[in-house]
């Protein structure tokens, strides 16, 4: 009698017919991350699209830091919408708060002069106390939250007319601006590069290889199935070699612009919450099967109160970073905005039954229509056609969500 040994994925190690080819290992990583694999794919193949069609202006540094100032305040918003649909439940008021809190943010500054920074925790804790109230009806009365929502969308839209008295505030303090429009400064000698730049960029190659090298161990210690070893590395190096172009890119322009490092803060923060705090574990499951979830000691009303507490702080948030951007409180600010944030959750892998999605999917759905809209601009399409466009790229990603269900039989 033979024996044969196996690793600890339980493939022999001599190379037999038990041990899965390497194509094998990459089509079934490819399959069971359908969603998140598949629109990172769609949107390395838009920029490559838009890169070719616009003869290299895409990728200038000048306008990949303007894409990123430009879309800030959706993929903030979008973040909050991805924790609300996977609570099984919609947001319809965040581009009416969004509009209502820039609104007195600028009544803050401008005609009561306001410290900027005092304004804008104001501002943030009246998004927490909207996002509590609308949390309020939806979690402990038991109001639908699309009612809720649609209620608050029409009373922000309204309060803001009322606030602004159908006029434009402007301008606001430059440390104010700073928010959307600013660049961490420069440090240290003259090279032709952003010197700090280059070292968040090597400190965040360094942290996602150290996460990568920490998560297949856990990945070998609990028996798991990973990548062989050849292919993890593959991986790494395309990890590494895309956040050097992007570090470069930036680095050859001003540097890295603060709305990034907020945004990278809250990806971070979030991201966290979600993968290993109880609240994020409770999050999926409430949407998953809320009736399971309740039998299982979730506190359902408890849970589905913060995720709108965080919806309204994020929305606020972004109130602050759009009339930053514009240096100015506009009464139709944020118009639509609750539309993009929702397709930027669901183009990022978020399922219509809840339960589904992660923060960084929902970055990447904001960069597809991000990205979408910049290119489409630089090459001359009309808004109308634009408009058309990302209405079939929603369609197509909420399709592809069906059919992946149908496929896996879930």
């Amino acid at each position: 009698m033979t024996t044969t040994t196996t690793t600890p994925t339980g493939t022999p190690p001599d190379g037999g017919p038990g041990r899965r080819s390497a194509g094998a290992a990459l089509l079934n990583s490819l399959r069971t991350n359908m969603r998140q694999y598949g629109m990172l794919i769609a949107l390395v193949f838009i920029v490559v699209l838009f890169q070719i069609w616009t003869d290299g202006t895409l990728l200038l540094p000048n306008n990949v830091s303007n894409l990123i100032q430009q879309n800030g305040y959706i993929l903030i918003l979008a973040m909050g919408m991805m924790l609300v649909i996977i609570a099984g439940h919609i947001d319809l008021s965040v581009g009416s708060l969004v509009g209502f809190v820039g609104a007195l943010s600028a009544v803050m500054m401008v005609k009561h002069d306001v410290p900027w920074v005092l304004a804008l925790i104001v501002s943030l804790l009246i998004g927490a106390a909207a996002g509590a109230w609308q949390g309020f009806w939806v979690a402990y009365i038991g109001i639908p939250s699309f009612i809720v929502t649609l209620a608050g969308m029409l009373l922000f839209r309204g309060a803001t007319q009322i606030v602004l008295e159908g006029q434009s505030i402007a301008p606001f303090p430059k440390g104010f601006q700073n928010i959307a429009q600013g660049f961490i400064p420069e440090m240290g000698p003259y090279t032709q590069y952003h010197n700090p730049t280059l070292v968040i960029g090597l400190l965040l190659i360094v942290a996602l290889l150290w996460k990568e090298w920490r998560d297949r161990r856990a990945q070998l210690a609990y028996e798991l199935e990973v990548l062989p070893l050849g292919l993890w590395l593959l991986k790494c190096v395309a990890i590494v070699a895309a956040l050097v172009a992007f570090t470069l890119t930036l680095a050859s322009f001003r540097g890295v612009p603060v709305v990034l490092l907020l945004m990278c803060v809250l990806l971070i923060g979030l991201g966290f919450v979600m993968r290993n705090a109880v609240i994020g574990r409770h999050i999926y499951a409430l949407g998953g099967n809320k009736a399971a979830a309740k039998l299982s000691g979730v506190k359902d009303q408890r849970v589905t109160f913060l995720v709108f507490v965080n919806m309204g702080l994020l929305a606020a948030l972004a109130g602050c970073v759009y009339a930053a951007r514009l240096n100015a409180a506009t009464p139709n600010a944020g118009t639509m905005f609750e539309l993009e944030a929702i397709a930027a959750s669901f183009i990022g892998g978020a399922s219509m039954s809840g339960g589904v999605g992660t923060v960084m999917g929902a970055v990447i759905g904001g960069l597809v229509l991000g990205v979408l809209n910049n290119g489409m601009s630089l090459v001359g399409i009309g808004t109308d056609y634009q408009q058309v466009i990302k209405g079939l790229v929603l369609l197509a990603a909420v399709g592809f969500d069906v059919w992946n269900k149908r496929r896996t039989g879930s």
